[in-house]
C-alpha cells in the first residue's frame, strides 16, 4: 500500500478551491475572449483528478456531492436549452440571444454563456467519470 503524501495533501488542499475558482473565471471570461467550458471544465476536472491522487476517490465523490454521470446529463439539458430559447423567438436553433443590460462581475449575458455552462458541466462530467472509473479498477 502506498502512503499518502502529507505535502501532497496540504498543498492540494489549498490548490483546490483556487483552481475551481480559476475554472469558472475561465468559463465567464470565455464568451468574449479565450477559455470558456471546454477549457474551464479541463480545469476543474483536473483540480478534482489532483483531489483524487492526494486524497482518493471516496473524498473526491464526497466533495462533488453528485454523480459525474448526473452533471454530464445536466450540462447537456443547460446546452440544449440555451439553444431551444431561439427556437421559442421564432430564430434558428443556437441563435444568441443577449440581454440588453450587462450584469455585474459577469458584463454581457445572453444564451452564449448558457451554452458555455452546459459545456463546462459535460467536459467535468465526462472528465470525471473516466478517471474515477479507472481509479476505481
Amino acid at each position: 500500500m502506498i502512503m499518502p503524501s502529507l505535502i501532497l495533501s496540504v498543498a492540494v488542499r489549498s490548490l483546490l478551491p483556487l483552481l475551481l475558482l480559476f475554472s469558472v473565471f475561465l468559463l465567464i471570461r470565455g464568451h468574449n475572449e479565450p477559455g470558456g467550458g471546454f477549457v474551464g471544465g479541463l480545469v476543474a476536472a483536473a483540480a478534482f483528478a489532483l483531489y483524487a491522487i492526494a486524497e482518493g476517490i471516496a473524498k473526491v465523490r464526497q466533495a462533488l456531492r453528485v454523480d459525474p454521470r448526473t452533471l454530464i446529463g445536466a450540462g447537456l439539458v443547460v446546452a440544449l436549452g440555451s439553444g431551444l430559447l431561439s427556437l421559442l423567438q421564432g430564430r434558428p436553433f443556437m441563435t444568441g440571444l443577449w440581454y440588453q443590460q450587462p450584469v455585474p462581475v459577469l458584463g454581457k449575458v445572453g444564451t452564449p454563456v448558457l451554452f458555455d455552462l452546459g459545456v463546462y458541466l459535460v467536459v467535468v462530467g465526462i472528465i470525471l467519470t473516466i478517471i474515477l472509473n479507472l481509479a476505481e479498477e
